[in-house]
């Protein structure tokens, strides 16, 4: 199992590393013990991280209320709960990896 993937009864957290201000939104890789993602948002406002909640939502077909940003609102390091996605694959899958 991935260090950045949790898998529970209700659904799955992510560990994240968040670079704000890309060309487009688009996993990288691993980074440390976290997911790397770029995002085509600026760290202005939040946008950064209402970009980042409305793309895993369309990326793992759920509804934006089952994503909720855990912890990092102001920080690169963030985790993230989706409920609804029960396993490891189909994250893999969804995220490309």
């Amino acid at each position: 199992m991935k260090t950045w993937l949790k898998c529970n009864s209700s659904g799955i957290s992510l560990t994240l590393h968040i670079q704000p201000g890309a060309k487009k939104t688009e996993v990288v890789g691993e980074h440390g013990e976290a997911l790397k993602i770029r995002l085509a948002a600026p760290p202005v406002d939040g946008k950064a991280n209402t970009a980042l909640l409305t793309w895993l939502a369309q990326r793992f077909s759920v509804a934006k209320r089952d994503v909720t940003l855990l912890s990092g609102e102001k920080s690169r390091h963030k985790i993230v709960a989706i409920a609804k996605v029960l396993d490891e694959a189909t994250v893999l899958e969804r995220l490309g990896l």
